[in-house]
């Protein structure tokens, strides 16, 4: 079936998805290399996080029939020059993918594409908690800009953004990690 305009947003969606992953392994190996073991593990999550919502939309598009075609992205940015960076763009990021994610439930909508719209809720979700928590982590960040051992231990402890596996999320193509 060919790529309707919901269909083909999808599609340039999971690029997104994909670029996101990218930046947050670029950013975790950031806090590897800085022998910040805690913030280094959330970015890891962050990443299988963001690769498991592409590998959901190519789920969603395979099981609707529609042709699905993987995108290679750009490079990410590499190289901090403090702890507060990283974060300072992941928050841009989540933001900047709530209103794709927006614009996407917002098509399918006006497409009368019902299960696209329905689809795209979960998402709508996971980009209020992906927001939050990233906005919580800059706080904490910029407090212990200083001395990021102050967020290592913050996170140490409050595991942020941690919730476990969701049993109302999307499959995702070949598993979720």
């Amino acid at each position: 079936m060919a790529a309707s305009g919901f269909a083909a947003a999808l599609n340039e969606q999971v690029a997104n998805e994909f670029a996101a992953h990218q930046q947050y392994v670029a950013v975790a190996v950031h806090y590897d290399a800085e022998t910040l073991p805690q913030l280094a593990a959330f970015f890891y999550r962050q990443a299988v996080e963001e690769r498991n919502h592409a590998m959901m939309m190519v789920q969603y598009l395979l099981d609707a029939g529609h042709e699905v075609t993987i995108p290679g992205v750009e490079e990410p940015r590499n190289g901090f020059p403090d702890t507060v960076e990283p974060v300072r763009l992941a928050l841009e990021q989540e933001k900047r993918v709530s209103g794709q994610i927006a614009a996407l439930a917002k098509a399918a909508r006006e497409e009368g594409d019902y299960q696209g719209e329905q689809f795209m809720q979960w998402f709508i979700k996971e980009q209020v908690e992906e927001v939050s928590t990233m906005s919580d982590l800059l706080k904490i960040v910029e407090r212990a800009a200083e001395n990021p051992l102050m967020a290592e231990e913050y996170l140490s402890r409050e595991q942020l953004g941690d919730q476990g596996q969701d049993p109302t999320a999307p499959g995702a193509a070949g598993g979720a990690l």
